[in-house]
């Protein structure tokens, strides 16, 4: 019996293939569309552990990137502008501020990958960005592996490769809502960072890397996800790309599922969902999703690193490799 099928159409008329993985009673279902992550379930709970849609069309404009694999640049570069390797480029500008989010309009959340091979456990796809694209330089070769690995984890590796030097920073943008409830409102979350970038009002960090001590983004310790607590700022876990390490948990307002994610990136984004929308589409619970529906989640570099000289670079270099590596596992209690 084979695990992959057609889950529909892609913009273009090629197929959207759906795979299936499945480990020790966790199950992912993966869409090529994206390179997106559409369905995670575990053993004994009877609801998904991250938002999607069960069906195609939803996936096709994804305003909300659900599951969807970001890039080539995650998060925000302000006005869309960098000097790479010297030189000043501009990339697309895709917000209503004018600066450049998730790759732009044409990032790789929008594109239908190719399948490059795949087992019970295991799913890679792979596309090619044009040099050009979104504006910027250099043809690159991206791969995005999901796997399923002993005691209930989900693997994400990715890796891309390019001719010239350009900018390279991607993101795994899951929803993660533990118990099914309305809203996140009463998940409680832990993150281990000391560190985290204030912004401006339109997202772009200000440039000052602060302390969390003493203010609200002092998650060392759980503390409820509140309404009045809007979130969507990078927590700073090392001034580096480096081993994997520990870097967030969460768990659901009942407490029965606990998610414990680690990383290799210096950086994790943590989004508390209130833009979501957009899309009139029942979930896969059954219901439309709205603000605060879902907890995004996503390893990365620190967002605008180009104007930021203290941030983690972000320029990849001919002959050399991108590679993050992360893991969400998931514990449950009786």
């Amino acid at each position: 019996m084979t695990n992959v099928e057609v889950f529909g159409l892609a913009a273009d008329g090629s197929d959207v293939n759906r795979i299936t993985i499945e480990r020790d009673g966790l199950r992912a279902c993966l869409i090529s569309q994206g390179a997106t992550l559409q369905d995670l379930r575990l053993a004994g709970h009877n609801r998904p552990l991250v938002l999607g849609y069960p069906i195609l069309q939803p996936y096709l404009k994804n305003p909300n990137n659900f599951g969807a694999t970001v890039g080539r640049f995650a998060n925000r570069l302000k006005g869309g502008v960098a000097n790479i390797a010297g030189r000043p480029h501009q990339m697309d500008r895709n917000t209503a501020e004018g600066h450049h989010i998730h790759g732009g309009h044409d990032g790789t959340a929008t594109l239908n990958w190719e399948v490059a091979e795949h087992s019970l456990t295991h799913v890679q796809f792979k596309t090619r960005l044009a040099d050009g694209h979104m504006g910027f330089p250099g043809t690159m070769d991206v791969q995005a592996t999901y796997r399923i690995l002993t005691a209930q984890t989900l693997e994400i590796e990715i890796t891309a490769t390019t001719t010239a030097t350009t900018l390279c920073s991607f993101a795994h943008h899951s929803y993660f809502n533990l118990d099914g409830s309305r809203t996140i409102d009463d998940h409680r979350l832990r993150v281990f960072a000391d560190k985290y970038l204030p912004i401006e009002r339109d997202g772009i960090p200000t440039g000052d890397i602060a302390d969390v001590t003493d203010t609200r983004f002092d998650f060392r310790a759980y503390r409820p996800l509140e309404a009045s607590n809007r979130l969507d700022h990078n927590f700073c876990l090392s001034s580096q790309r480096r081993d994997l390490q520990p870097a967030a948990e969460l768990t659901g307002a009942d407490g029965r599922v606990t998610m414990q994610v680690a990383t290799t990136e210096p950086g994790i984004q943590i989004y508390d969902g209130q833009g979501i929308g957009g899309a009139n589409a029942a979930g896969l619970i059954g219901t439309t999703y709205g603000p605060r529906s879902g907890l995004a989640i996503e390893p990365q570099l620190w967002p605008d690193a180009p104007h930021n000289p203290s941030f983690p670079p972000a320029e990849l270099h001919p002959n050399e490799v991108y590679r993050q590596v992360s893991q969400f596992s998931f514990t449950q209690s009786t």
